[in-house]
């Protein structure tokens, strides 16, 4: 029987907010989606995850491909409010919240352990961006035996071409691609 959980990726200040230092041309366009998703796995009492880039003050902790970049104009520092998830999409009491470093929701932190603890089979992922961190942790999901859906009108990137590539390429290795509409009648 399969367990959702749902993770929202990345849906930040600092990447959705005009004029953010990482804004994503898409973001603002999806959030009604990634609000129906959430509103419907907080109706059925399902886990949600809030997964954050969060980074160090002084960016010890950034990959080095983004090095300059931090320095230039830091994003998604702790403790501020870019780092701080949209008014939009703000944790409830009991939600998870998982801080991550590098694209991957699973790389060096404790999803895995947690969704494993919690029985959970099947993952929802909506957010941003969807070539970088929907991406990388849609992949990563496979690798450790999870079943992905992926919410198409709830994850955005710089543009549709670049979204609907990496769409294609997600669905053409075996995730399962869904509409938010549609997904709400699955769960």
């Amino acid at each position: 029987m399969e367990r959702y959980a749902l993770l929202i990726i990345d849906m930040q200040n600092d990447f959705v907010l005009d004029g953010a230092p990482l804004q994503v041309a898409q973001a603002k366009t999806v959030i009604p989606k990634v609000r129906m998703v959430l509103d419907a796995f907080r109706e059925r009492k399902l886990p949600v995850f809030h997964i954050l880039r969060v980074h160090r003050r002084d960016g010890s902790d950034i990959e080095v491909i983004r090095q300059d970049l931090f320095r230039k104009n830091p994003f998604a520092v702790a403790g501020t409010k870019g780092a701080a998830v949209i008014d939009e999409l703000q944790p409830l009491d009991g939600e998870y919240i998982i801080e991550k470093t590098r694209m991957s929701a699973f790389f060096a932190t404790n999803l895995d352990l947690m969704l494993r603890t919690l029985s959970i089979t099947d993952l929802v992922v909506t957010g941003i961006q969807t070539p970088n961190c929907v991406r990388t942790t849609v992949f990563d999901a496979i690798a450790y035996n999870y079943q992905v859906i992926l919410v198409a009108d709830a994850v955005g990137a710089k543009n549709d071409d670049i979204h609907n590539a990496n769409v294609a390429d997600m669905k053409n290795i075996g995730v399962r691609v869904m509409n938010a509409q549609d997904l709400i009648s699955v769960i």
